[in-house]
């Protein structure tokens, strides 16, 4: 009894506590119901944030980008001479044969064009003033080359006209191939960067020449060819790394038939590295040179290809005869950062023989000394030549 009624009083007065209470318009709350509701408002905000985390953060796909890069297509009369057909027409299918499989199965396949391709009407013409056919351009899509480089020192051999002619061609025939280097419009010249997208990673590809062998740039059209000068490079490049995750620079640049990198490639390897390029794959010098890592400030570091050489020329000199493709392979990390993973060079050598009707490309392996001794150069050129050489210029990245 005595329990019952102590549970009776407690709840008679908790009863008229909860009212006088009630009346008041007024609710205490606990300290445990504070710190208890603030836990679960925390709780659920955390949960919100967490799910937004894992909702917008970006799943990257990983990627890999093959590219490959030959050297100048040098047309001298006896490189057409080896084109020209008995009915007249010419095709240059067969100076690619060797390295075809390998451009088709690249991603990006660069090829330096180191001479107008102004048509037969500007009649063909070999050294000093050069001016290629439309089939060269024929035949370098057939080899599966889909990146042209323009800017050359012999851009201007044929005036603005050949210029256009060149560009119409590719704009006719080949709207999805790119070239790189010439412009037709100050609209192209001021704000064109290419760009090349696979998954997740995106490629700039930039393109400058020295100089045009002293021939005057049109006054009319200051745009229309891309000169190396520190400002529009610095400029370029700036909005490609806006556009893309890695940089490429193609400058054609350096000393004729020097197999040193030059002090001026040097600066010039120097600044783009400065400025965030990831990537240079030069040309010009007609021979090969060699292929380092070089640093510009805050530590970025850029793999250079200083020269790879001639693909296809009528020269002469022993040294000119051996040139290389680069191959790189681009890829990115769980992060999404984008870096090279591999890199390499093929050394090719250039085969004519009297009359030129078989002038050829080999792969360095695949070449012979028997070769070598029908190759219309010089008495001293042999396949141990190139292969000495492929080691002097290339060291460890050429594997005899």
């Amino acid at each position: 009894m005595h329990i019952r009624s102590s549970i009776k009083r407690g709840f008679a007065i908790l009863l008229a506590g909860a009212t006088i209470l009630g009346g008041c318009a007024k609710v205490e709350t606990s300290r445990y119901d504070v710190l208890s509701s603030a836990y679960e408002t925390d709780a659920a905000t955390t949960a919100e944030k967490t799910t937004q985390e894992v909702t917008t953060k970006k799943t990257v796909t990983p990627t890999e980008i093959k590219l490959v890069m030959v050297g100048d297509i040098l047309l001298h009369e006896n490189v057409h001479a080896s084109a020209l057909a008995d009915d007249g027409t010419y095709n240059y299918d067969h100076l690619f044969t060797a390295i075809t499989d390998e451009v088709k199965a690249s991603d990006l396949a660069l090829v330096n064009e180191e001479v107008i391709l102004g048509g037969k009407d500007l009649g063909l013409s070999g050294y000093p003033m050069f001016n290629g056919p439309f089939e060269v351009g024929d035949a370098l899509v057939k080899a599966g080359f889909n990146v042209i480089l323009q800017a050359t020192n012999h851009t201007l051999d044929m005036g603005k006209t050949g210029v256009l002619n060149n560009i119409n061609f590719w704009k006719e025939n080949y709207p999805d191939i790119s070239y790189l280097g010439i412009n037709e419009s100050k609209e192209r010249y001021d704000n064109y960067i290419y760009t090349y997208k696979k998954g997740d990673i995106t490629v700039a590809i930039l393109n400058y020449t020295y100089g045009t062998n002293g021939i005057p740039i049109p006054s009319d059209m200051p745009y229309i060819v891309n000169v190396l000068d520190k400002e529009k490079c610095a400029a370029d490049i700036k909005r490609a790394k806006e556009l893309a995750d890695f940089v490429i620079v193609c400058p054609h640049w350096g000393i004729e038939y020097d197999t040193s990198i030059t002090p001026d490639e040097e600066e010039w390897a120097t600044f783009f590295a400065d400025n965030g390029v990831d990537l240079i794959l030069g040309a010009h010098p007609h021979v090969v040179e060699p292929v380092r890592w070089v640093e510009g400030k805050d530590g970025h570091k850029l793999l250079c290809y200083y020269s790879v050489g001639n693909y296809v020329s009528g020269q002469d000199q022993n040294k000119t005869m051996l040139g290389a493709m680069a191959q790189v392979t681009i890829a990115n990390d769980a992060e999404g950062n984008v870096s090279i993973k591999e890199y390499g060079v093929q050394p090719l050598i250039t085969h004519k023989q009297r009359g030129y009707k078989k002038l050829a490309v080999y792969r360095i392996q695949d070449y012979s000394e028997e070769l070598a001794n029908l190759n219309y150069v010089s008495s001293t050129f042999t396949w141990a030549y190139c292969k000495e050489l492929a080691k002097e210029v290339f060291g460890e990245l050429y594997k005899d």
